[in-house]
């Protein structure tokens, strides 16, 4: 025996009521007829958004300077810290004339998150801080194919 906490099983015979289930339909009616009654959890969803808590990470999202220039380095500091491999990076050299686009010397050329992997870890967010890129709270849009749960980095 694993556990000290066994119980003794009660095996009396049913009633007439009991054998015929008519007390356990009666109580599954009650609670089915209550809950015409209480609130609905839906709503509209485009006309109406819910209120997220405060620890609500949503998706992730690369930042950009006031110029509109990648804050991104390309460390892959981020993806070696996603203990669930969710991020993939690969880094590249900027070329002369693309000073507008990168601020630094290395970009991420391919910057994915794969979503169905992401369990959303406070130690990448901390770290994404420093990493420029953040979590934005709202969801942009009800996710139907699985093409969108990557999310890869807009090429400008």
């Amino acid at each position: 025996m694993l556990t000290q906490r066994a119980k003794e099983v009660d095996r009396k015979p049913m009633t007439f009521l009991e054998s015929i289930y008519l007390w356990n339909i009666v109580k599954g009616m009650g609670i089915t007829i209550s809950h015409l009654f209480k609130k609905k959890a839906t709503i509209n969803y485009p006309e109406q958004t819910r209120t997220f808590s405060k620890v609500f990470r949503g998706l992730h999202v690369l930042n950009r300077d006031a110029e509109g220039r990648e804050n991104c380095t390309a460390c892959g500091l981020c993806a070696v810290a996603c203990p669930a491999e969710a991020i993939t990076m690969e880094a590249a050299e900027r070329l002369p004339g693309e000073e507008n686009l990168y601020r630094e010397e290395k970009y991420a050329a391919k910057y994915e998150i794969n979503m169905l992997r992401c369990i959303f870890v406070v130690c990448v967010k901390k770290l994404a801080r420093r990493m420029r890129f953040t979590c934005r709270r709202p969801l942009p849009r009800p996710i139907m194919e699985e093409k969108d749960l990557f999310i890869r980095k807009k090429i400008y």
